[in-house]
Order: structure tokens, then C-alpha cells, then sequence
């Protein structure tokens, strides 16, 4: 799992010395071998990498993605390429919560591209971004789930580090969500929240720092799942779902703080492997 230029090239990004450390690039793809999820080819530039995979499931090949710069800065730019093969199965995580720090510069960029072949499973459920204070930070995630595939997708974010005063202080947060098959779109989605917090009212944060979309794509349990996750609020967090036209479920979580936002997210996560991918929870053992 050595790094390598195309990635880079292949990303568009440039070799320029002063952009070393800053554009990144990762290319992940599985394939289904002998009855078994592997991870068939890894290709990275600095600042992305990733561990080695994981075996704590039977069923998927989990690999753990990281920054080890410590965050994001204003002029960063990521591309991340997932391509799951025919029969594999992909969970994707991180070691904790990616932060995005002050700038003066422009925004952190980060574009996300997930390939599922038919029969395809993929989950990606990273930990939540942290907008410091001053912060700039767009995202891109792009997925193309066609017939037969499977995919649970976390997008969660806090308003900022909240226990020091800085909710809502981020300059830009601008997060955009599509999911396509081969009859069109399944999903837009985006969120996009400049200076300052977007209030209390009806279809806004309600008071609530954490914030998470869940988009589960499949062809069986969805109206189950959304039931199960009905159940799933509590004083410290609310929670939404509802199916989407086709082969879909949407749904949108605010908590009151992190612990919260994980226990609730933790809990739509395990129903959608029960009742969308025919698995039970996954644990994967982060401090």
C-alpha cells in the first residue's frame, strides 16, 4: 500500500513543492476472492493513507482512513476514489473526528467518488467533521449504486468546538450528497452554511450542535429500517427518516452533543445492517 503519483494525476492534482502535503489523493478498490472481501489495490498521496484492513467481520473488508497532518487547512485539497467490485463488500471509517482548521486562505477541499458494481456493499461511516472557528470547508460525495448494490453513508458534522464557545463560528460549511443508478438520480443533497448559525427556527438546528445525514440505498427492508429508526430520539437527540422514491431511506439526526450524536447514529447504523444488509452490528473498537 505504497503511494504513488497517477493518483495525484489522475485527481488532478499538481506536484507543484508547495503543494506537497496538500493535495491528496486516495484510490481504494475490492473485488470478492475465494469467497472473501479483500482489498484488491490502495494508492495514496500524502495527506491521506490508510491502515491495514481489519478483521473484525466476516462479511466486509474495513479499512481505516486517516489524515496524519492532524486536520484540514484552508487550500487543502482531497480526492478520495472508492470502486467496490461485483459480490464485495467495503466499510470505510476513521480513527476519530476530522478537524478543519482556521483560514485566511481559501476553503479545505474534499471530493469523494463511490463506485458500487451490481451486488456491491458499501458502508462509510467516518466520525464527524469539526469546523473550528474562522474554518472553510466544502465536500463533495458522489456514489453510483446501481440495481442489486448496497450502501450506508454517514455524513455527520458539529457546529464547531462547542465546548469552547465556537459554535457556529465557522466561516463556511458547504456539504453535497449524490447518489445515482442507472435510471437517474436517487439523492441531492446539500447543505451549505455561511457566517455564523443558522437560528432556531423549524428546519434549522433547533438549538442542536451536531448534525448528521444517514442515505441507506437498497433493494429490501427500507420501510423496516425506517421504522426502527422512528424509535431511535431521546431528550438529547431528535431523528427523522423517511424512504425516498426509489430503492432508498433518508435520514437526518441532531444531537445535543457528541456522545449523543454517537449513541443515535451508532443505533441507525445497526438497523440499517440488520435490516438492509442482513448483518448484525459491527463493532469496531475505537477508544
Amino acid at each position: 500500500m505504497a503511494p504513488h503519483g497517477s493518483v495525484a494525476r489522475a485527481a488532478g492534482l499538481t506536484f507543484a513543492p508547495a503543494r506537497v502535503g496538500r493535495d491528496g489523493a486516495l484510490s481504494l478498490r475490492f473485488e470478492r476472492r475465494d469467497g472473501r472481501s479483500v482489498l484488491a489495490g490502495c494508492r495514496w498521496t500524502m495527506p491521506l493513507q490508510v491502515l491495514a484492513p481489519m478483521a473484525l467481520d466476516d462479511a466486509a473488508s474495513i479499512v481505516c482512513m486517516l489524515n496524519p497532518t492532524g486536520g484540514l487547512v484552508g487550500g487543502d485539497r482531497l480526492v478520495i476514489d472508492v470502486d467496490v467490485g461485483a459480490g464485495a463488500h467495503a466499510c470505510l471509517t476513521t480513527p476519530s473526528a476530522t478537524k478543519v482548521y482556521r483560514t485566511v486562505a481559501g476553503p479545505a477541499e474534499q471530493t469523494v467518488r463511490l463506485t458500487l458494481a451490481p451486488g456491491a456493499r458499501l458502508e462509510w461511516v467516518p466520525d464527524h467533521t469539526i469546523p473550528f472557528a474562522g474554518s472553510a470547508f466544502q465536500q463533495r460525495v458522489e456514489v453510483e449504486a446501481p440495481d442489486g448494490a448496497a450502501l450506508v453513508l454517514i455524513d455527520a458534522f458539529a457546529a464547531g468546538r462547542v465546548a469552547r464557545g465556537e459554535a457556529w463560528r465557522f466561516a463556511l460549511l458547504d456539504s453535497a450528497l449524490s447518489v445515482r443508478d442507472a435510471r437517474g438520480w436517487l439523492l441531492h443533497d446539500r447543505l451549505r452554511l455561511r457566517d455564523g448559525a443558522p437560528g432556531p427556527g423549524l428546519g434549522l438546528a433547533e438549538d442542536r450542535p451536531y448534525v448528521a445525514t444517514v442515505a441507506v440505498i437498497g433493494d429490501a427492508g427500507l420501510a423496516a429500517f425506517v421504522d426502527d429508526v422512528a424509535a431511535l430520539g431521546g431528550d438529547d437527540a431528535e431523528v427523522g427518516a423517511g424512504l425516498l422514491p426509489r430503492r432508498g431511506a433518508l435520514v437526518r439526526c441532531l444531537a445535543a452533543d457528541a456522545p449523543a450524536l454517537g449513541r443515535v447514529l451508532d443505533g441507525v447504523w445497526a438497523a440499517a445492517r440488520r435490516r438492509v444488509l442482513g448483518l448484525p452490528p459491527l463493532g469496531l473498537r475505537k477508544p
